[in-house]
């Protein structure tokens, strides 16, 4: 168990940097974006900057979920054959279909996964909401 512990923890944290140096990247891009004069409506501004946003965290999360699938793939975490995608996807995101399960001696990062993923999906939400009231001002006024 201690090794499942481990490559789930350093794939987590592996993951967390990631998540961290996006968050970054977004936060900085809509804090610069929103002190520029520029010659677009308001409305197009914080629509681009929305949906700006939103794919860059798609993006990562989409790594994050492939570096899981790369996770499985090198300890052999899941049964011959599995679509390692689709299992790290189910995990991350806490769906569980409950059609593939860890092999035994790996049944820890299925969780491992969900925890770390429900936690950057959070940190996610986080981002948006500030973005979304970094860019409506008048919304923090009611």
């Amino acid at each position: 168990m201690l090794t499942e512990i481990v490559v789930g923890g350093a794939t987590s944290l592996v993951n967390l940097v990631i998540h961290a140096l996006l968050i970054t990247a977004a936060s900085h891009a809509v804090l610069g974006l929103s002190v520029r004069d520029t010659q677009l409506p308001l409305y197009l501004q914080r629509v681009i900057v929305i949906v700006a946003t939103g794919a860059l965290l798609v993006a990562g999360h989409l790594v994050e979920v492939m570096l899981w699938a790369l996770t499985y793939e090198i300890v052999g975490a899941a049964p011959p054959g599995t679509d390692l995608v689709y299992f790290a996807f189910g995990n991350y995101t806490t769906l569980g279909y409950g059609d593939v399960i860890p092999v035994e001696g790996w049944r820890i990062l299925g969780p491992m996964t969900a925890l770390n993923g429900i936690l950057l999906i959070g940190w996610s939400t986080a981002l948006i909401f500030q973005v979304l009231r970094r860019t409506n001002p008048e919304w923090g006024k009611r």
